[in-house]
């Protein structure tokens, strides 16, 4: 490695940390502005909101941003090298751009490894700790109410609640099916459930069981205790809930879902993709980059730094419109998480060739 591919890997690193350390003190100080009301309320130790808190909020947000942070950070930086001539004399110098772009790319592997890392192993970790903060003393938990929840919760076995809640293990107008072979062979129809979160224990009020074929019967009662194979926590699980998931809980969390048919399931692919593709969304945006700020300009970087600004907009804008896509449209959540990198990767590669050589 030579001096010029440590000066341009250091200097790149370094713009990027110090950017990401300027954007997250912003958000933090805008957060807590935003919920010292609900601190204030709720009383947290000084110890829970900076540790369990603040820490994975920075965490959990510079990681998600990253790679369009590296984006601003190496706008900023090749286009001051560029406007003090360094890059001209570098290439005047008898290196090829080929050759000028290899620092960068070191640059953008480390981050990007880093980045893969902490999206499938180090963020779920800490997003259960800033999550269970957040459920305890900042949001509103009886929000966690759903109406007319219909899913199989295993092979064969459809549950029905008009009413739950999640929080407080209880529901209504819960009926429960038991299918083999395309045929009903049972059905448990309850006017209000409980299960004790702890035990799993399940209380059904004023039920009626009703076993199909040949010896049919109907049995009924005010009160049964029971054992069911599902928890009433599974009802309330979202994105939220499966980004507390690292690598090998999601892939089995995943092969039980598939299972039951929920039509969160896009959703829940989306989210693995993404640990991915945004890692890998940092060669592309190297690539344009680089490209795009080599070039001496008159008017400075200004116009260099408005044109990634732009990028970035459009970026997030395509990876909206694919994911809303994959959500409500039917499309593939593996083609709508990928889709923004193999155009932008199309862009990247027309930019490079009409990068200044």
């Amino acid at each position: 490695m030579t001096r010029l591919d440590r000066y341009i890997i250091f200097r790149f690193i370094g713009t990027f940390l110090f950017i990401i350390v300027l954007l997250m003190t912003i958000s933090v100080v805008f957060d807590f502005s935003e919920k010292i009301d609900d601190f204030m309320k709720s009383k947290p130790t000084v110890k829970q909101v900076l540790l369990d808190y603040y820490v994975n909020f920075v965490l959990y947000y510079g990681n998600l941003f990253s790679p369009l942070i590296i984006f601003i950070a190496l706008i900023f930086f090749t286009s001051r090298m560029a406007q003090r001539t360094e890059i001209v004399a570098i290439l005047a110098g008898g290196v090829s751009f080929n050759r000028l772009l290899r620092p960068f790319f070191i640059a953008a592997s480390i981050l990007a490894v880093t980045t893969l890392i902490l999206n499938h192993f180090i963020i779920p970790e800490a997003n259960k700790v800033r999550v269970q903060f957040e459920e305890s003393y900042y949001k509103k938990r009886n929000v966690n109410r759903d109406t007319d929840i219909h899913m199989e919760v295993s092979p064969g076995r459809i549950v029905y609640f008009y009413n739950v809640r999640i929080e407080k293990g209880t529901g209504t107008r819960f009926s429960l099916e038991e299918w083999t072979g395309g045929e009903l062979k049972s059905k448990i129809l309850a006017a209000r459930v409980e299960q004790d979160l702890v035990s799993k224990e399940w209380h059904l009020y004023d039920y009626i069981i009703r076993i199909y074929g040949d010896n049919e019967e109907v049995v009924s009662g005010s009160k049964l205790d029971t054992i069911l194979d599902f928890n009433i926590t599974e009802l309330g699980k979202n994105v939220q809930f499966v980004s507390s998931m690292n690598y090998f809980e999601l892939e089995e969390f995943l092969a039980k879902e598939r299972l039951t048919g929920t039509d969160k399931m896009p959703q829940y692919m989306i989210e693995k993709h993404q640990r991915t593709s945004y890692p890998v969304a940092t060669y592309v945006l190297t690539l344009i980059g680089v490209s795009i700020s080599s070039r001496k300009t008159r008017g400075g970087i200004g116009l260099q730094i408005a044109t990634g600004f732009l990028v970035v907009l459009l970026y997030i804008f395509a990876m909206k419109v694919t994911t809303v896509s994959a959500t409500n449209a039917g499309l593939d959540p593996l083609v709508a998480t990928w889709l923004p990198n193999i155009v932008f990767g199309v862009v990247a590669v027309y930019l490079y060739r009409k990068a200044p050589k």
